[in-house]
């Protein structure tokens, strides 16, 4: 294989859309979190600070038992938890690789099972190594069970979502079609983050690293799929149209 064609196959995963939106997402949550973690440099203790006062925020000032809002929102926060955590996850990743094997897109199925795998093992892993302790502030509206940092919900979520939504996006030919999976993904993202920290049990920078590294998980994981998939016929595929 002379350099050009090795250079088209190392470069070819980029021109995809669903590889360029999760490089966008994982792109925004970095600079967020990275943002957040600059605020130390320029003053000690401001990212402790930020922590209180966001999580704070979402409580009700003269009682901090008591998130902001109606019960019903309470509710709502609790049941876009669920959709981050392990057991729902698990049974999501199956059902999507049971979908894919049995459509003839094993390595697909492979793929995004070690994906969401990796992520889910990688944020158990950062959790007994750092062992942030849970926000104290306020009482707790869930149980929890392990370390604070990183959000495994948001982790896996990003992981788990976005690379759903990638594979899915690649097999849509309308550009709007890719945007609005793409975005729902992010939105169930972001929705499960924020719910973390609305119930307490998170601070904000253990769901914004969690995001952070969930959506590199994914967006590795899109790379490979590409990568692994597409180099046997990338100087035979043509790249979809993205007119509107």
């Amino acid at each position: 294989m002379n350099r050009p064609v090795i250079s088209h196959v190392l470069i070819y995963p980029f021109h995809a859309f669903e590889v360029r939106a999760a490089f966008v997402i994982f792109a925004l949550f970095c600079a967020i979190f990275g943002a957040v973690l600059a605020m130390d440099l320029f003053h000690a203790g401001a990212t402790m600070e930020f922590d209180r006062d966001f999580l704070l925020a979402l409580r009700e000032p003269h009682d901090l038992s008591d998130p902001r809002g109606d019960t019903w929102l309470e509710e709502l926060g609790r049941d876009f938890t669920a959709l981050g955590g392990v057991p729902v996850l698990t049974l999501f990743t199956l059902a999507v690789v049971g979908f894919l094997a049995f459509t003839h897109h094993k390595t697909l199925a492979m793929i995004f099972f070690v994906g969401t795998l990796v992520a889910l093992l990688l944020s158990f892993g950062l959790k007994e190594v750092l062992d942030r302790a849970r926000p104290d502030l306020v009482p707790h509206k869930t149980q929890v069970h392990t370390a604070s940092f990183p959000s495994g919900h948001s982790m896996h979520a990003a992981a788990t979502y976005l690379t759903l939504g990638g594979f899915l996006a690649r097999f849509q030919q309308r550009r709007r079609l890719r945007i609005f999976v793409m975005a729902v993904a992010g939105i169930i993202t972001l929705l499960v983050g924020l719910s973390r920290v609305y119930l307490g049990v998170h601070w904000p920078t253990d769901v914004l690293g969690g995001w952070a590294m969930g959506s590199a998980c994914a967006l590795i994981t899109l790379i490979l799929a590409r990568t692994l998939i597409a180099p046997a016929s990338v100087a035979k595929e043509a790249f979809v149209d993205e007119a509107v």
